[in-house]
């Protein structure tokens, strides 16, 4: 690949490497680094390595940051979300990594450049690049670009139809200029299988009550009661 098809990578990617060198060494396949032979050339396997890295580092400090009541459980399903294989092929494809990936004839046959696999680590080897060329803040600044439909995926899905208690507070701030406030009632069952109570209070007034397998869970429950009971107030 010659240097007018590593700057179109690095249009798209929206980063300019002072090291054009790292760039070429994310985008080089061990299948062909074995066929070429090349002395002092290196694949793609070590800056993979690194990629993996920072990856889940920058898309767990914007999970910490986005969704501040996220329990761990909840953090680490939508980590395992972003840099899954499937969503790492995917902006590996709008980046049209595979059109510059350096494969060897093996691969090439068999179509290497649309791999998931491949276009995976292809992309967590850029990241590598990119970091090691300069620094933390610019790869996650191209993290978060190249990866804002996803981030935004992660959003709604933090944010689900059934958020009762996201609703409640809105709802609490829209009527009461306030928010409600959840008390943990109650606990029984083995730690394997525990069940929780939660009580929801609006104005030091109990709105509703709530159980479930876990603390969130009981606290959607007593929102969704606390909510049929502000709309049967609200209809009185």
């Amino acid at each position: 690949m010659g240097a007018s098809g590593l700057e179109e990578v690095q249009g798209r990617l929206g980063y300019q490497f002072r090291r054009p060198a790292l760039l070429l060494q994310a985008l080089t396949h061990t299948s062909y680094h074995n066929e070429s032979g090349q002395i002092g050339e290196a694949d793609n396997e070590r800056l993979e390595f690194l990629g993996d890295v920072v990856l889940n580092l920058v898309t767990s400090e914007y999970l910490l940051s986005a969704f501040p009541n996220a329990d761990e459980g909840e953090l680490s399903k939508l980590r395992a979300r972003l840099v899954s294989e499937e969503t790492l092929a995917g902006v590996a494809r709008r980046l049209r990594l595979g059109e510059a990936l350096r494969l060897g004839k093996g691969e090439m046959l068999t179509q290497g450049s649309d791999k998931p696999s491949i276009l995976a680590d292809a992309l967590e080897a850029v990241l590598a690049g990119i970091y090691l060329d300069g620094g933390l803040e610019a790869a996650a600044s191209c993290i978060k670009v190249n990866f804002a439909e996803e981030l935004a995926a992660c959003d709604r899905a933090a944010r689900s139809p059934m958020d009762f208690k996201t609703d409640l507070q809105e709802a609490c701030q829209r009527k009461f200029e306030t928010l409600p406030h959840y008390r943990t009632t109650g606990e029984s069952g083995p730690d394997h299988d525990k069940l929780f109570e939660v009580e929801v209070l609006i104005c030091e007034n109990r709105y509703g009550q709530g159980r479930g397998k876990s603390k969130k869970e009981a606290e959607q429950m007593a929102a969704r009661q606390a909510l049929e009971q502000l709309g049967r107030r609200k209809g009185e």
